[in-house]
């Protein structure tokens, strides 16, 4: 495992010498020291960044040339996927399964890229129709220059290629910091990086804290563009932040995600879609649907099946066969969200299962599943994001009802329906204040489709093409074609 930092295409120790612990969440011991960045440790990277867009020729790279190297990342991480995801396992606590399922995303993702790349070659430029025809106007898209990212702890090394592929893609170099609670798998990606050739400066990784070295490149004036995934507190002061220099930002953040389960629903499908769309990660899903509505008709029914099967759930360390839920990812999100369900209880909501650590596990930051009714709609596990494994259901009578009640939020990340009825289905897509909706499902993610969210969720849409679009700025060049010299001028003897 590596544990230095990856600036200017070295393995380098920090200037300062500062580490930090990595803790297995399922075992809460130390699995491996890695070092802590300071300012003076992104100063070199963000000017090695500035270096390889400014003068060494990245940016002037065809995109099929900038394709190869994405290609090769991709075989890479494919080479090592075993490998890579019991790493993530390790470090970020979930089962197996899904953290191979999110190496090979990775892997797609910048296979995805690459696609885009090339095509930009085949449409470099937009012409444009002007009513006068003495002129000639294109759009150009260039890359916005260097890009600081920040990554959240929940889905490590996906989040680093949500960020890494399209902004190397458009042409950026790009300073990348993944959370210090799980930075295992971005150091294996310097390391595919470096084994591709990537030229030094395109990708620094540097590990260490957000309050020091995520800020020192939320500060940095050689930085043009922040890309950030994480809470909200912390998207709102880098938004602020970034006023200063008018960096280029986008934001995903938080979110308290409904799902709407209509009486004609099939009962155990709904139950599978909510338990998936909540439970999946351990629930530390910025998109997770963790407020559910389910018509009165079904709702006991609903009810009685969703905590039998929620109690069925296997519990444990996510590289042990057959483990469907894994610890959370540290001490104190793990003591954050008992003090949810606490203060939920308090307020007066019914704790229906769950809410306690699991029989058998004294060692590991484990905690059964939890679902919770009765929740006041004032109360925080309602309106605030708790992020783990805890589910708040609640009827409704009407259509509208449910309506109001999903969008009642400040946040607008994602909203799921359930119905049998199409016409219903998508008229109730259409009313949810949302960026990402989805029918009869919850969670599934696809790299070729926008995701982002209305509200505080955020701002700008990452995947897709909308993802490659985060990195590139909008030219305009207008030609004079004209042959008189004067044509656009009105001369002085026609005034008179």
């Amino acid at each position: 495992m590596r544990s230095e930092l990856y600036i200017d295409g070295q393995w380098v120790k920090p200037i300062k010498g500062g580490t930090c612990d990595v803790v297995n969440p399922a075992t809460e011991e130390v699995i491996q020291t890695i070092a802590a960045a300071t300012a003076e440790d992104v100063d070199v990277a963000v000017k090695a960044a500035r270096r390889a867009f400014d003068k060494d020729g990245w940016p002037k790279l065809s995109g099929a040339q900038r394709a190869q190297y994405l290609r090769a990342i991709a075989s890479g991480i494919r080479a090592r996927q075993a490998e890579i995801a019991r790493l993530e396992v390790l470090d970020n606590g979930k089962p197996l399964p899904e953290a191979d399922w999110d190496i090979a995303d990775a892997a797609g993702c910048f296979d995805f890229y690459a696609g885009l790349a090339e095509q930009r070659d085949n449409n470099p430029e937009e012409t444009i129709a002007l009513a006068d025809d003495r002129f000639t106007s294109k759009a150009v898209k260039e890359p916005v220059g260097v890009a600081g990212a920040i990554i959240p702890w929940n889905y490590p090394l996906l989040m680093a290629a949500w960020k890494v592929a399209p902004a190397l893609a458009a042409g950026c170099t790009i300073v990348l910091k993944p959370a210090e609670l799980t930075s295992l798998t971005a150091l294996e990606l310097a390391a595919i990086a470096d084994e591709a050739g990537l030229p030094p400066g395109v990708l620094n990784i540097l590990t260490g804290s957000g309050s020091v070295a995520g800020q020192a490149i939320i500060d940095h004036k050689g930085v043009d563009k922040l890309a950030f995934t994480g809470s909200g507190p912390v998207g709102s002061k880098i938004m602020a932040a970034a006023a200063r220099d008018i960096k280029r930002v986008s934001l995903e953040l938080g979110g308290k995600s409904p799902f709407v389960v209509f009486e004609d629903a099939d009962i155990d499908e709904a139950v599978e879609w909510v338990m998936f769309g909540i439970f999946w990660n351990q629930g530390q899903v910025c998109s997770a649907t963790s407020r559910v509505l389910v018509q009165e008709a079904i709702y006991e029914r609903f009810l009685a099946r969703l905590i039998e099967e929620t109690n069925r759930i296997r519990i444990g360390n996510g590289l042990e066969e057959g483990v469907l839920l894994g610890p959370l990812v540290s001490k104190r999100q793990y003591e954050q969200v008992l003090a949810a369900i606490e203060s939920a209880r308090n307020a007066g909501a019914t704790v229906a299962c769950g809410g306690n650590r699991p029989e058998g596990f004294d060692k590991g930051y484990y905690l059964r599943p939890t679902v919770l009714t009765d929740v006041p709609l004032d109360c925080d596990a309602w309106v605030e994001e708790i992020f783990g494994p805890v589910v708040c259901v609640r009827p409704f009578k009407m259509e509208e009802e449910a309506i109001e009640l999903a969008n009642d939020s400040r946040f607008g990340l994602a909203a799921a329906v359930m119905s049998r009825d199409d016409v219903r289905a998508e008229r109730v897509a259409a009313a949810f204040r949302a960026g990402i909706v989805w029918i009869n499902c919850s969670q599934p993610t696809f790299t070729e489709a926008p995701w982002g969210g209305y509200k505080e969720s955020g701002i700008g849409r990452e995947l897709g093409r909308w993802g490659l679009d985060n990195y590139l700025e909008t030219k305009q060049i207008t030609k004079y074609v004209s042959e008189d010299p004067w044509g656009w001028y009105i001369k002085p003897e026609a005034a008179e």
